[in-house]
């Protein structure tokens, strides 16, 4: 499994998910098996958003569709800035409970 990191800085955390969940369909068609939402709790306008695929040529070629987002109206009125994303290869994954 490789993962699409991607890390966000939002003025309000609610406008940009609900900005975010208009895209399920977009990610869904581009091979995004799941996703997660963290931040860290000392700064709440940071968002770093994880998207899980299957290969990492899926994961690379999602850059060029989350160009093609952030240049949405959507996306610029909730988007204050993002980072480079970055694909990670996931090494292990294990539930302890």
């Amino acid at each position: 499994m490789h993962t699409l990191h991607i890390g966000n800085k939002v003025e309000d955390y609610e406008l940009w998910k609900a900005a975010f969940d208009k895209f399920d369909r977009v990610r869904r068609d581009g091979g995004v098996l799941a996703y997660r939402i963290t931040r860290p709790a000392e700064d709440p306008s940071r968002i770093d958003v994880d998207l899980d695929f299957t290969t990492r040529d899926e994961a690379r070629g999602f850059i060029e569709v989350l160009a093609k987002i952030w240049r949405t109206p959507q996306s610029q009125a909730v988007l204050a800035d993002h980072g480079t994303p970055q694909v990670h290869d996931v090494l292990e994954q294990r539930s302890l409970r």
